[in-house]
């Protein structure tokens, strides 16, 4: 094997042309062997083999610094720099994040998970070489699907009006998450089809140099491409054509179910973990397609994962004109819902909840000083949702709950959140976030409310004395273990309540506690700083009542286990009984 004695790209430089297509098979049986057990990003890999191998044979990282956009296209690059050992020991996976880290490498410059942000980095990058009198190439990978996002496109613009060696490798394999959407798609199918001669080209026209490559999986011509722009001392885009899941052919033909994955059988594709019941993403799509067809004003609006919040390929198919992906451009998506909302139509917008902090001067400006009424549904908002550090949806109620005229719902159960999300897309008064329950679909167990006109209005679920526990959204279920162990402690009933809101507070009912309460526990799944729990503190500060605010701890968290995480923070029962006692018996 050529792979396992690669320590470095030193190594690569060695090989011979054969031998460099030998490693790249074996490449890519080290991404089988990791991706089969652990999941992760299959199609974006497995198409950059032998780009990597080419980047690594002609340039010299870390001196040449690579920036990989989105970083989930940055296993080979692992490989190539000393990290095979994560790819082909099963026994050291975890050692290697799915994404560019510094802490890994001297070859990684940046950590990096979102999308469409390696140009920007890149002409900092340069900047700073020049600033600093360094030399030595900067080089940005980014995807087409990447293209469509605005940061993406304000740093080619950028970069067309800079004097210094910049590479802007544009890795097209014709598709994003989902099918890619947008105009400049028409420009680069423009492109491939006349080799890279069409006279309409959109890089040239923003001043960038142009170099366009047919056989993007071809390491022979990837190396005489990066030869020929290696020092280059002015900008250029090399647009390389490559197939995504290169290796694998039920990848190749089935590209958006094979962007991710799960653990996997590699004969018959199919995963190895499977998770039976419900879940919200399907729930939710089933509701909008219902509306869809009684009203034509409904709209879905996604931002290139519409997998995720219910629409895969069948219902985007049923929803037609209905459904509108605006590619990789989360602000568009926001400001565009906030214009159809103006105008007559009812838009909802579905995303992760890692993807939405990008937008919050969308929301801030475009949607709430409007008083525009359009519905937001966010996945994974949850400690149970994705755990790797530049995916997580934890500061989600912090960060957009004291938007002024911004509703913030956490649903606690099925039925709770369908009737929000009904109520939502009808009501025309108010700007509407939905939290996806993150600890799976729970049937309700008390009455839910049949319309929630009446904002920031709680629910009393168990009327008792002495305590009570403010249950948010899927901590709710927390929240009812919580009281049980309380009151064997206490010998007491302990009042149990569900805000259904994160972003305002019920008065009336904070206010009847004083009577027949000493201490109030507030339950968050997010942060603690500027979060739900401390406005509940900041409204009792005046006032004798003891607060004990339950949530995260303010920090970045990486690959985390969720219960390690929530036993540190106190977050079971059994501590938080605890923390109540001891307040009590002061």
């Amino acid at each position: 094997m050529y792979l396992e004695n690669i320590t470095g790209p030193e190594d690569v430089k060695k090989l011979s042309l054969e031998q460099l297509q030998s490693l790249a098979g074996e490449m890519r049986e080290a991404l089988f062997h990791r991706l089969t057990h652990t999941g992760g990003h299959f199609g974006p890999n497995f198409g950059v083999v032998e780009m990597t191998i080419a980047m690594h044979y002609v340039f010299e990282s870390p001196k040449d610094k690579f920036v990989f956009d989105v970083s989930h296209q940055t296993y080979p690059h692992k490989m190539l720099t000393g990290r095979a050992y994560g790819y082909l020991d099963e026994n050291r996976f975890h050692e290697i994040s799915g994404y560019s880290e510094p802490s890994e490498s001297d070859h990684d410059i940046f950590t990096i998970g979102h999308t469409s942000t390696s140009v920007s980095l890149a002409t900092g990058l340069a900047k700073g070489r020049d600033a600093a009198g360094k030399t030595g190439n900067v080089i940005a990978v980014i995807g087409d699907g990447s293209l469509s996002g605005g940061e993406a496109l304000e740093g080619l613009d950028y970069a067309g009006e800079m004097n210094s060696n910049l590479i802007i490798v544009v890795n097209d394999n014709e598709q994003s998450i989902a099918e890619i959407h947008g105009g400049l798609y028409k420009n680069l199918t423009e492109l491939r089809e006349s080799n890279g001669t069409a006279s309409n080209n959109l890089f040239r026209a923003m001043g960038l140099d142009y170099v366009y490559v047919e056989e993007g999986n071809d390491i022979e011509k990837l190396i005489a491409a990066f030869e020929q722009v290696k020092d280059i001392d002015h900008p250029v885009v090399l647009h390389i054509h490559t197939q995504k899941g290169k290796g694998y052919e039920l990848a190749e033909t089935n590209r958006e179910d094979w962007h991710w994955c799960m653990p996997f059988d590699r004969e018959t594709g199919k995963p190895t973990m499977t998770f039976e019941g419900e879940d919200y993403g399907s729930l939710s799509g089933e509701l909008i397609l219902d509306k869809m067809a009684k009203d034509k004003s409904v709209v879905f609006v996604t931002a290139a994962v519409p997998g995720s919040v219910g629409f895969p390929k069948e219902n985007r198919d049923k929803a037609g004109e209905q459904y509108i992906d605006v590619g990789i451009a989360e602000e568009q998506a926001v400001a565009m819902c906030s214009g159809i909302a103006k105008n007559g139509g009812k838009p909802i917008f579905g995303t992760n909840a890692t993807f939405i902090q990008r937008t919050y001067d969308q929301y801030s400006h475009d949607v709430c000083i409007n008083q525009s009424p359009v519905t937001t549904i966010l996945n994974y908002t949850s400690v149970w949702g994705l755990n790797d550090v530049t995916h997580l949806g934890i500061y989600t109620i912090s960060m957009l709950s004291n938007i002024p005229n911004l509703i913030y719902m956490a649903p606690t159960n099925k039925e709770e959140y369908l009737v929000m999300l009904d109520w939502s897309i009808e009501q025309q008064e108010h700007p509407v976030i939905i939290s996806m329950p993150g600890n799976g679909v729970i049937g309700a167990k008390y009455p839910v409310a049949a319309s929630y006109d009446d904002v920031h209005t709680y629910q009393m679920c168990e009327q008792g004395e002495e305590v009570a526990v403010l249950a948010l959204g899927d901590f709710f279920q927390m929240g009812q273990e919580a009281v049980s162990e309380i009151e064997k402690k206490i010998g007491k009933k302990v009042t149990l309540i569900n805000p259904r809101y994160a972003s305002g507070l019920d008065e009336k009912m904070l206010e009847s506690l004083k009577k027949d309460h000493r201490v109030v526990v507030t339950l968050e799944d997010g942060i603690l700083d500027g979060g739900f729990g401390q406005r509940v503190a900041s409204y009792y500060g005046a006032s004798d009542m003891k607060v004990l605010n339950f949530g995260l701890k303010n920090d970045f968290y990486d690959r985390y286990d969720a219960a390690k995480l929530l036993e540190e923070n106190h977050l079971t029962k059994d501590l938080i009984a605890e923390d109540v006692c001891a307040i009590l018996q002061k």
